[in-house]
């Protein structure tokens, strides 16, 4: 085939397989999902949409309402069906993509996929979890976008903010952009738009699929200086957010408190397992500032089929560089994380 770019030619495939099992704990989705009347009003919103016409070409009346309610300036707002295709938007234009080791696969795939160069930098593993190889960030940080889970995936981290400080000045001296992507933000309780409050080489992304529970409706944003926000809108394709998308969002934004709700049994549940695991003879779990937990094992091949066969679905962490022998568990419902709990322990006595 002579169709394609010479780049794509062999590319993988992006590393998700799905399985079925009874207690889904792989995707770090919500438990949790829309509020019934919440839904209910959302398909009342989406009868009365004339489906025979366009949105709006960049979500307009949406921008100004998040723009309200997060504090931003509504030029600055980019939505989309989803972070991930922000996170296209921004490699495609991008010079080149930093990324750290491990981090979330879609920053790899997009610059890949795209053509952008791309590289990436080990996290500092040690006993107690892992850390930002921070000066050598610093160094490698010429230009293009460095790409920044804050809470990290797949680790957990929370990562101290002088070093983000510090990341967002290097960004405005070599003319780069920093993304910190802040997808777990609701369960850490962290709110870091203050870097880029007047520093246009900061930018952020943020999802709806996680503590709103808006996992299968794809629906993410971008905060950025308004030239970061026109770049990116002009990658996009026009109309990007599809009507019923935003007829949803628009009661989600009205109704924003349930996903407190759904962030505090997320982090009790957290602590909870994380205290539980503590106590397990061969497992190690991360501390974590998001909605799973990342947990070392003796081997992850043995200890997913374990989980599988009775009935527990996790997803394997080690094919990831520095993350051998790990599974990651999403925080479920806490009947969920008592049956992982009992199939945890059940391979420490086998």
């Amino acid at each position: 085939m002579r169709a394609f770019k010479a780049h794509l030619r062999g590319i993988p495939p992006y590393p998700y397989k799905k399985v079925e099992a009874p207690v889904k704990l792989d995707q770090n989705e919500s438990p949790f999902d829309l509020p019934q009347a919440l839904k209910a009003e959302a398909l009342r919103r989406l009868a009365l949409l004339p489906w025979n016409r366009y949105p709006e070409i960049h979500a307009e009346a949406l921008r100004q309402r998040l723009a309200a309610q997060v504090g931003w300036p509504e030029e600055g707002i980019v939505l989309a069906p989803g972070s991930n295709l922000l996170i296209l938007a921004l490699a495609a234009a991008a010079e080149e993509v930093l990324d750290v080791s491990p981090s979330f696969p879609h920053y790899a795939h997009a610059a890949r996929v795209t053509g952008t160069p791309y590289r990436a930098l080990p996290l500092e593993a040690g006993e107690e979890g892992f850390a930002l190889p921070l000066e050598a960030l610093l160094s490698a940080f010429q230009g293009g976008v460095l790409f920044l889970p804050n809470p990290h995936a797949p680790t957990g981290a929370l990562f101290p903010e002088e070093a983000l400080w510090a990341l967002a000045e290097r960004a405005k001296e070599v003319g780069g952009l920093l993304v910190v992507d802040e997808a777990y933000r609701e369960f850490s309780g962290t709110d870091l738009s203050l870097l880029g409050r007047g520093n246009p080489h900061v930018a952020f992304l943020r999802t709806f699929s996680k503590a709103f529970s808006l996992g299968g409706i794809r629906a993410g944003y971008l905060l950025a200086a308004s030239e970061v926000a026109q770049v990116v809108r002009e990658v996009l394709p026009p109309f990007v957010l599809p009507a019923h998308t935003g007829a949803i969002l628009e009661v989600v934004l009205e109704n924003p408190g349930y996903a407190e709700a759904v962030a505090a049994h997320v982090r009790a549940e957290r602590e909870r397992v994380y205290a539980e695991l503590k106590g397990h003879p061969t497992w190690r779990p991360y501390r974590s500032y998001t909605n799973f937990l990342l947990v070392r094992t003796p081997d992850a091949s043995e200890a997913y089929g374990h989980l599988l066969s009775q009935g527990i679905l996790v997803r394997r962490q080690d094919r990831y560089p520095g993350l051998s022998g790990c599974i990651r568990v999403t925080i479920g419902l806490k009947e969920e994380m008592d049956a992982f709990l009992k199939a945890a322990f059940e391979v420490a006595y086998a």
